[in-house]
């Protein structure tokens, strides 16, 4: 039998949408700090994985920056919950932990947001409403709608924020997940983080309908495809899915169409798309570029944007030499956390 040929993942259907929601210089200025922040920081996470320095798996959020960033702006912190894949160093720094705790657990160490016993795929800070990186892929969609269930229970207006990928999409237990947040009208925003590859497998090869925004039309969910490399329709988009669901109007799905520059994993070549393909989204896409075309339009001078880069190296200098001068959990720590007080 003939072998089928590879697809390439279509790009062209995640170019931008029209109509760039509006912001004040402000705003463009906040959002450029937190996507350079969590670029720069990915950036030393790559170099210290590479020197050895952190260990087992390590997913880059790079060039997805915009979706958590402007997610974030919808999010009640310390009120609402927020759970991920293993891809959630993005997310902790969006959420407001501290960039030397969330690199200190990439390192594994006792200063880590998980006492360097999560590592780069496992952190945790309940303080701001973030329950986890999960390295089983979809488990985060069930234990989520958990979330979104228990605030419903309580009658405390929280929304429940879960992120999945393209990938973890095509998992029984999110279909589970989506029956039973319509059935109960749980305030559930599931956000899925298309960005084209699923480990190393186009969506086009792996998912037999690729509207994912789509996904929940079984169940009477109703979805939405979002440009996730423009940080403004992420916000919006966003915006009118919490109202929703704060309102009592029940789950909803955004699908983000993003993209990773790098590959799945730091051990991920990546052969499966061409650098063409990479370079393209680079040079017409980048959601950081996009922002700088914004600020320019909005009068932000070479000056501010100096300062907050200036700022940023210096945030993850600082975090990368906590992070190296933390001492590294101590053996009893293996026995600490095991179970929680109820």
């Amino acid at each position: 039998m003939a072998k089928a040929p590879a697809a390439k993942a279509d790009s062209s259907k995640a170019t931008k949408l029209p109509n760039t929601p509006t912001a004040s210089k402000e705003d463009l200025l906040r959002f450029y700090r937190e996507m350079v922040l969590i670029r720069r920081f990915e950036e030393r996470a790559g170099q210290l994985y590479g020197m050895g320095l952190i260990g087992g798996f390590c997913h880059l959020y790079i060039g997805q920056e915009a979706v958590a960033v402007g997610v974030q702006e919808s999010v009640r912190q310390g009120h609402d919950k927020i759970i991920t894949g293993y891809r959630d160093h993005g997310h902790m720094l969006c959420a407001g932990m501290d960039p030397k705790e969330v690199m200190a657990e990439l390192t594994g160490r006792i200063g880590g947001s998980s006492k360097g016993k999560g590592g780069s795929m496992h952190m945790f800070d309940t303080a701001t409403g973030f329950y986890g990186g999960h390295g089983i892929v979809g488990a985060q969609v069930a234990l989520g709608t958990g979330l979104a269930f228990a605030g419903r229970y309580r009658g405390d207006d929280s929304v429940a924020f879960i992120y999945f990928g393209d990938g973890a999409a095509n998992q029984g237990q999110v279909y589970e997940s989506f029956n039973m947040a319509q059935l109960w009208k749980l305030p559930a925003i599931y956000i899925i983080e298309n960005n084209q590859y699923a480990m190393g497998t186009s969506i086009e090869r792996s998912s037999s309908t690729t509207q994912l925004s789509e996904r929940g039309a079984s169940f009477g969910i109703p979805g939405e495809q979002v440009d996730g490399m423009d940080v403004l329709a992420v916000r919006d988009a966003v915006a009118r899915a919490v109202k929703r669901a704060r309102e009592g109007g029940g789950p909803f799905i955004l699908e983000m169409k993003t993209y990773r520059y790098r590959g799945h994993s730091m051990s991920d070549p990546a052969k499966y798309r061409t650098k063409e393909e990479v370079d393209q989204v680079k040079t017409t896409r980048d959601p950081i570029d996009h922002i700088k075309t914004l600020l320019a339009a909005a009068k932000a001078t070479e000056d501010e944007l100096k300062a907050i880069d200036n700022e940023v190296k210096a945030i993850v200098a600082e975090a990368v030499q906590f992070a190296q001068e933390s001492p590294e959990p101590e053996p009893s720590e293996l026995y600490t956390d095991v179970y929680v007080e109820a």
